[in-house]
C-alpha cells in the first residue's frame, strides 16, 4: 500500500492507494525560467515576437491605451511587468498625459481606488490615469459581427486610441483553453452583449445537447469560444502584447511579447510544458487534491480541479475531489445552479435564459456528477449538497469505503497532488 499526503485546506491529508493500482502520480514539471520576475518581462520587451520592440512602434503624441486586468487577476503581478512596459513605452518619446490604463472588467464590478492602485503600483497610480470598463454603460464601438454571430462592440476608450496594448496572466482556461492574449478584448473590454453572445458558445446549438466539450482547457482547436475571440481581437488590430506565465513560486517565470497571437502562443506552449501531463489510458478512479488553502476555499474554485480530474477518468470512472471548501460554495449562482435546478436539463435551460460563468460552472459540477462517480472529501456539509449527486465524505477513507463497496477494489488509479494545475492529456 502506498501512502502519499495530499494537500487539504491549511493541512494535509493521508491517501493510502494499492501500489498494484495506481497508474503513477501526475505532477507539474520543474521547467528553468528566469531568475527572477524583472528579468523575465525585460527580456520579453527587449526580444519581442513577431513585431518590433514596442518603443519603435509608438511615436511622439500618439494615445497609448494598455488594457490590464482586474483585481480578480492580480496573481499575475501586474504592478512589476506595467512599470517595466512603461518604461519601454517612454523610450520612444511619448509623454505620460499620452498613456492611460483600462482595466478589462469583462462583466466585472467596478474597483475602487484602493484596487486601482494595488493593481498599478503607487508610482503608475500617482502618474497615469486608469478607467475602468463597464460593459453595460460605456460607449462602444461597433464591428459588425463575427463568422459566429457574435456583436462586435468594444470600448470606445481604447478604439480611438492610437495604440491598444495587451497584457494578461496564461494559465488554462476550463472554456477558452487558455487565458491571457486576445481575452483581454473579450471578455476584458468587450460590451455585456458581446461577452454573453461569445461564452454561450460553450454549449452545443441545439438545446438539450449540454456542453461543447471542444471548448474545455488546453484545447484552441475547433474552439469555438477561442476562435470566436481571436475574431473579434482581430478587429480591434492590437499594437502588441505582453502576457506573463508564473512558476511554482507564484511568481513571473516566464513573460512574452510583441504580435499579440504569436506571443500568446508561445506562452501557451510554456504553460502546457510545465502543467500538461501525457497519459497512456484513463482510469477507473483518479484522486486529486485542490492544493489545500486558498485553491480549496470553496467550490467555485475547486471547479479546475474537477475539470481536471475528469480527463484522467474512464468514463463512468470514480473521482474523488480533496477539497475543504471552508467557504461553502464560494459563489451564489454556483450554489443555485447546483441546488434549485434538479438535474442537467433544467441547469442547461437556465443557463441558455442568462449565461454566466458562474452559472457555467455550477451546470458543468453537476454534469460531472452527472457522467462520473463524483465524490467530494469536503468540510461542506453533506445536507448542502443532497440532490446534487455529489457524494460527501469527510476523509479519504470514507469515500474510498463508498468506492470499493459499489465497485470492488481491483480499481486502475491516477494520482494528482496538484489537481487544480496538472491537466492531464490522453495520448494521440
Amino acid at each position: 500500500m502506498g501512502k502519499y499526503s495530499l494537500k487539504f485546506d491549511r493541512e494535509k491529508m493521508d491517501v493510502e492507494i494499492p501500489e498494484e493500482s495506481l497508474l503513477g502520480v501526475l505532477e507539474s514539471r520543474q521547467v528553468p525560467c528566469a531568475a527572477t520576475e524583472e528579468e523575465a518581462v525585460r527580456k520579453a520587451l527587449e526580444n519581442p515576437i513577431g513585431s518590433p520592440r514596442v518603443s519603435e512602434k509608438v511615436k511622439p503624441g500618439e494615445k497609448v491605451c494598455v488594457v490590464t486586468c482586474d483585481l480578480t487577476r492580480a496573481w499575475q503581478h501586474t504592478q512589476v511587468y506595467l512599470s517595466l512596459l512603461v518604461e519601454e513605452i517612454k523610450r520612444s518619446g511619448a509623454k505620460d498625459e499620452d498613456i492611460f490604463f483600462l482595466s478589462g472588467t469583462g462583466t466585472h464590478r467596478d474597483q475602487t481606488p484602493e484596487e486601482h492602485r494595488a493593481l498599478l503600483g503607487e508610482e503608475l497610480y500617482k502618474r497615469y490615469k486608469i478607467y475602468d470598463h463597464h460593459s453595460t454603460r460605456d460607449e462602444m464601438t461597433d464591428f459588425g459581427k463575427t463568422s459566429y454571430g457574435t456583436p462586435v462592440r468594444i470600448n470606445k476608450k481604447a478604439t480611438d486610441a492610437d495604440h491598444v496594448i495587451l497584457t494578461g496572466g496564461v494559465v488554462y482556461h476550463f472554456m477558452s483553453g487558455w487565458g491571457g492574449g486576445r481575452k483581454a478584448v473579450l471578455p476584458g473590454i468587450s460590451s455585456y452583449e458581446t461577452v454573453m453572445a461569445n461564452h454561450v458558445l460553450a454549449l452545443n446549438p441545439p438545446p438539450g445537447k449540454g456542453r461543447n466539450r471542444v471548448c474545455r482547457s488546453g484545447n484552441v482547436e475547433g474552439n469555438l469560444i477561442h476562435l470566436d475571440m481571436v475574431e473579434t481581437t482581430s478587429k480591434l488590430k492590437p499594437s502588441f502584447l505582453l502576457n506573463v506565465v508564473m512558476n511554482a513560486s507564484g511568481k513571473i517565470g516566464w513573460a512574452f511579447a510583441g504580435d499579440w497571437q504569436k506571443a500568446h502562443e508561445a506562452a501557451m506552449d510554456v504553460v502546457d510544458s510545465v502543467d500538461a501531463i501525457d497519459i497512456s489510458q484513463k482510469a477507473d478512479l483518479v484522486v486529486a487534491s485542490a492544493c489545500g488553502f486558498p485553491k480549496d476555499i470553496n467550490l467555485y474554485q475547486t471547479s479546475k480541479t474537477i475539470f481536471n480530474a475528469e480527463d484522467a477518468a474512464k468514463p463512468g470512472g470514480s473521482v474523488v475531489i480533496l477539497s475543504a471548501c471552508s467557504e461553502g460554495f464560494g459563489n451564489e449562482e454556483v450554489q443555485t445552479m447546483l441546488r434549485d435546478f434538479k438535474n442537467s436539463d433544467e441547469r442547461e435551460s437556465e443557463l441558455r435564459r442568462e449565461f454566466t460563468i458562474a452559472k457555467h460552472v455550477g451546470y458543468c459540477i453537476g454534469e460531472t456528477a452527472k457522467y462520473y462517480d463524483f465524490h467530494l472529501v469536503t468540510k461542506i456539509e453533506p445536507s448542502l449538497l443532497e440532490g446534487t449527486g455529489i457524494k460527501v465524505s469527510k476523509t479519504f477513507e470514507e469515500a474510498l469505503g463508498k468506492i470499493h463497496a459499489q465497485r470492488g477494489k481491483a480499481l486502475t488509479t491516477w494520482l494528482m497532488p496538484q489537481g487544480a494545475n496538472t491537466l492531464p492529456k490522453l495520448a494521440g
